[in-house]
């Protein structure tokens, strides 16, 4: 199957990005570029939208055949997610090192990025975690799990309910996903607080997987123009401008796979396509490696910001890429290597 290039490219550039807005808002940086910085939320829904568009292609390559794609998938994705939840769930105790960073306010969105404390039900929450359900609970049923111990994995969750959705429902799945977002709006909607679903639960991101299916349909543009208008709808309804971002770095660069311009040399060039193999392990890396860093520096920084942001910016850049190169090098590349021997005869590529 043909690559994909600059959509390879694309997910280097998202994967860097989220890892950044991680970083941001720990540092002492002008609140113009702390902006900027603070829409990891939209890079991920463009992950969604890339997805959506490679989970079709990989269903269609297995024959919507569900041993081979889910095997396919879970070699894809549970090896690094499985090391990197070990690591999360070792650091969970630690004090998050907060009243060392006086800079940080009350109400910085940094307070939110790093779990911290032991919670109460932690057996249901690591299980919720092993099982990929985490992001199926409500709100009054297990608080915070979505984020609880490894925060990226949310997406996961997301990510593991829409294959299951898609190979139920096979062909007909794009109607249904769409019909699903719309239920999912007027939930959020009118649904009382402890019956509210994180942005992990499957209803709250459909149509941005249903955006990426349809994407793989070229020539029915006029469905792909459809679907587009759907999430801006519904997009624009639950937040407002900001969250037409993620569909219009889509088309933009869904164009520039088929039309040469600027755009096209840098997602197609060597650094893009580098980070774009390291994207999974560094979208997984970077959360606990920037809370290990920042606790370890917090407390030796004695509330000056300035020193703090002064080794906190390459510490927090340089690290997690470090570790995303050894989980690619040493568990990444060799789990998908011995999938291919194993269950070549079924059909597996990697499809990432």
């Amino acid at each position: 199957m043909e690559r994909l290039k600059c959509l390879d490219g694309l997910r280097g550039v998202l994967a860097v990005y989220v890892m950044v807005s991680h970083m941001a808002p720990f540092a002492c940086l002008p609140a113009w570029l702390r902006s900027a910085l603070s829409h990891g939320g939209a890079g991920v829904d463009v992950f969604f939208i890339l997805s959506g568009l490679v989970i079709v292609r990989s269903l269609e390559r297995f024959d919507y055949r569900s041993g081979p794609f889910l095997r396919a998938r879970f070699v894809r994705i549970f090896p690094v997610y499985l090391a990197m939840l070990a690591l999360a769930i070792a650091v969970q105790p630690l004090p998050a090192g907060f009243g060392g960073m006086p800079w940080i306010g009350p109400d910085s969105p940094a307070l939110s990025i790093w779990s911290q404390g032991w919670p109460s039900q932690w057996a249901a929450e690591i299980a919720a975690h092993l099982t990929m359900t985490h992001g199926l609970f409500p709100n009054g049923v297990l608080p915070d799990v979505w984020v609880s111990f490894l925060g990226a994995a949310w997406s996961l969750s997301t990510e593991w309910q829409f294959y299951i959705f898609a190979l139920l429902l096979g062909r007909r799945a794009l109607p249904a996903l769409l019909g699903v977002a719309v239920l999912g709006a007027i939930w959020a909607a009118a649904a009382p607080d402890t019956w509210q679903f994180s942005r992990a639960f499957l209803g709250n991101k459909a149509a941005y997987f249903a955006l990426g299916m349809v994407s793989s349909e070229p020539t029915r543009k006029y469905r792909f123009v459809s679907v587009l208008a759907i999430l801006c709808g519904l997009a624009w309804w639950q937040g407002g401008i900001v969250k037409l971002i993620p569909p219009a770095v889509w088309v933009v660069c869904l164009h520039a796979e088929t039309n040469k311009f600027w755009l096209s040399d840098v997602l197609r060039s060597g650094p893009a396509q580098w980070f774009g193999a390291l994207s999974y392990s560094l979208y997984l890396a970077n959360e606990p490696v920037q809370k290990v860093l920042g606790i370890a520096l917090a407390g030796s920084a004695a509330g000056d910001g300035i020193w703090f942001t002064i080794f906190w910016i390459p510490g927090a850049i340089g690290l997690p890429v470090l570790a995303a190169m050894v989980l690619r090098r040493w568990i990444e590349v060799p789990a998908l290597a011995w999938a291919r021997r194993g269950v070549y005869r079924l059909g597996y590529e990697n499809s990432r």
